[in-house]
């Protein structure tokens, strides 16, 4: 189940909560009881089945034989 962050506009305080997706724009009491609180952006972590991306390696440099791969041949 999604988990949503919120803030408490009276405390201050940040807050999770636990909620279907269809409920995601629903409003949330802090912990504390207050009632106006405001959704926050969160950002996502997408993960393939090897864990978390990797960056691509850098292009260029190298060299390995082949036309055109510093063997002289173009």
């Amino acid at each position: 189940m999604p988990r949503y962050e919120f803030r408490c506009r009276a405390c201050g305080a940040d807050f999770e909560v636990s909620r279907p997706m269809s409920e995601a724009s629903q409003p949330a009491a802090c912990p504390e009881g207050h009632g106006d609180t405001v959704k926050l952006l969160s950002t996502v972590a997408v993960m393939g089945r090897g864990g978390p991306a990797r960056p691509a390696p850098a292009a260029g440099g190298g060299g390995g034989g082949g036309c055109c791969g510093g063997g002289g041949c173009c």
